[in-house]
């Protein structure tokens, strides 16, 4: 049996799928040893997390061993439709393949969600312009105030949180705000792929909000299809691989990653951050 390791000595080029999806899973131990078996075999590694809710993760390997993988995971329960985005990359970019079991495959700890039937609706990154420009649409970030610091949509509201899992207390108090004023608006959110802001409208329904939207494939995807020219994104859109940041286009954007703090810092500044830099994560964009 050929082991991702080996493979990973390999020439590339590989091909990377970042993927997700919100389904329902009686057992997800059970999926996880063929899972990981498939992967062995195909010569993949990178590491896919499997919950009750779902599955989510990012692995590697040669295009027709990905394509193997992709089919053995939309033939799961309710995974015709997963969410994958592809790349490629020069050389093996993961040492080994994991496939665990956790309690969520996106942590939130908000209790019992079920994002596969009760998410909010999906927007095309074609209409999403419209839809915040509705003076009735409150728009929601719903990533680290380190990524909004990079760049944002025009008009969003940053919640300022460390972690997602801080989210729902500043819902929380986002909610009780609107019902002083006796408002229910609409709302949209988003994030970097759409697997944040895609449970995060799970939340907002659950504390009673009706009309509350995403935007489907995330910021990545609006860059992707929507021209500079018409565009209401501002900055650079932070990832969490090598390439740091991109912008319109998914071109490379204007931030490094500083090595102390692990925060992204635009390219010119890098090495006066660096210099000053004490480790911690007060990151400065």
């Amino acid at each position: 049996m050929q082991s991702a390791k080996r493979n990973s000595v390999q020439d590339g080029p590989f091909q990377v799928a970042a993927l997700y999806r919100f389904a329902r899973f009686d057992d997800p131990e059970a999926l996880r040893a063929p899972l990981r078996a498939l992967c062995l075999e195909e010569g993949i590694a990178g590491t896919l997390l499997l919950a009750r809710e779902g599955i989510n993760g990012t692995v590697a390997g040669p295009e027709g061993g990905i394509a193997r993988l992709i089919a053995h995971i939309r033939a799961l329960p309710g995974c015709d439709e997963l969410d994958v985005k592809y790349s490629a990359a020069p050389v093996m970019p993961f040492g080994k393949m994991k496939v665990r079991v956790k309690p969520e495959i996106v942590t939130l700890r908000a209790g019992d969600l079920d994002p596969a039937a009760n998410a909010g609706i999906h927007v095309e990154p074609r209409d999403w312009n419209a839809l915040i420009a509705d003076p009735d649409t409150i728009l929601i970030d719903t990533r680290n105030s380190y990524e909004v610091g990079i760049g944002t949509f025009d008009g969003a509201i940053d919640p300022g949180t460390k972690f997602f899992s801080d989210f729902p207390a500043w819902f929380d108090g986002l909610a009780r705000d609107l019902e002083t004023e006796g408002r229910k608006p609409k709302i949209a959110m988003f994030c970097t792929g759409g697997i944040r802001c895609e449970k995060s409208t799970a939340y907002a329904k659950q504390q009673g909000f009706d009309e509350v939207y995403h935007l489907k494939g995330g910021i990545l995807k609006y860059l992707e299809e929507v021209p500079a020219s018409e565009s209401r994104w501002q900055g650079d859109c932070f990832l969490f691989d090598e390439r740091v940041a991109v912008t319109h286009g998914l071109a490379p954007g204007d931030h490094a990653l500083c090595r102390k703090c692990g925060g992204p810092v635009r390219t010119e500044a890098l090495a006066d951050h660096v210099a000053g830099c004490t480790g911690n994560d007060d990151w400065q964009a």
